[in-house]
């Protein structure tokens, strides 16, 4: 059985400030951030983790903050644990290929998503209004439909429960006109970039979600990038208009918990082993597509 690792605690160093899947050490100007192997569906943190997944969510932001670091700067300093401060370096053992260290920044309140395709709240979005998130889009489309242009719809970050849509009127008023400017041109663009890369490797990206912040006046991307967990990954090969296709994410404990009498609120049932080993395995495939390494 692969061991998992669901939560850590550096001794001697501030307990981290913990998401829902990533656990971040402050160093002053400088956070730590480790990608547990721990996994939410529908919001809510499943018990059981999937081994590896972390590693992998890691190692693929790695990837993509270098590949697009020429259309707008990051927070990434090093994932090699080496470079890590002084008092990282008794964990290497845990740390090392599933955490970051970052420049810190000041984070924007809002989640900046790109939607490429018609999928998930977008296509239930269009089915009631021929919108989505009041961007009205053509008749006629289908689910996972090609959108002409990408679109740009931020959200509100919540802390607990779900985000919340707002118009790009409202992100003006949370951030400011110029910067909301900057980050539609930069998420528009980090995304064309990385569909057209993801691609060419059998993978459609449909939709996904930045975070940005600011640091010395600088806009920066921060959080992760393009991975399975904050984008939606299709593979190419089985892709079909009209269906909910495959993906290369949670879709496996999703699928499953679908078919429980479970109210989506927490406790979360406990995962199979099947679904365990089908996600993990699903999580290395897109890693090794994408960066042609094997994992």
């Amino acid at each position: 059985m692969l061991a998992t690792i669901l939560t850590t605690q550096l001794e001697g160093i501030k307990p981290p400030r913990r998401g829902k899947v990533r656990d971040i050490y402050d160093f002053g100007d400088q956070l730590l951030i480790v990608a547990t192997d721990r996994i939410s569906a529908f919001d809510v943190v499943m018990p059981d983790g999937i081994p590896d997944k972390g590693k992998v969510l890691n190692q693929i932001s790695a990837f993509w903050f270098q590949k697009t670091a020429a259309i707008v700067p990051n927070h990434l300093i090093s994932i090699d644990v080496n470079d890590f401060p002084a008092p990282c370096q008794s964990y290497l053992p845990i740390l090392a290929g599933r955490s970051m260290l970052v420049r810190k920044t000041t984070p924007l309140a809002v989640e900046c998503i790109v939607r490429g395709y018609l999928a998930g709240s977008g296509w239930k979005d269009y089915q009631k209004s021929g919108s989505v998130c009041g961007i009205p889009l053509p008749g006629g489309l289908k689910q996972a439909s090609r959108l002409v242009e990408p679109i740009f719809t931020p959200s509100t970050k919540a802390e607990t429960g779900h985000d919340e849509n707002i118009p790009i009127s409202k992100m003006k008023d949370l951030i400011g006109e110029t910067l909301t400017r900057q980050i539609i041109e930069a998420s528009l663009n980090i995304y064309s970039f990385g569909r057209e890369y993801a691609e060419q490797k059998g993978i459609i990206i449909a939709d996904t979600k930045f975070e940005f912040g600011i640091d010395d006046g600088q806009l920066i991307l921060i959080d992760e990038v393009l991975t399975p967990d904050s984008s939606r990954f299709w593979p190419a090969d089985s892709y079909q208009v009209g269906t909910s296709p495959l993906s290369f994410d949670k879709q496996f404990v999703r699928d499953y918990l679908a078919t429980l009498n479970w109210d989506q609120t927490p406790p979360a049932p406990e995962l199979p082993p099947e679904i365990v080993a089908r996600t993990r395995a699903k999580y290395i495939e897109a890693y090794e597509r994408l960066t042609g390494k094997k994992f």
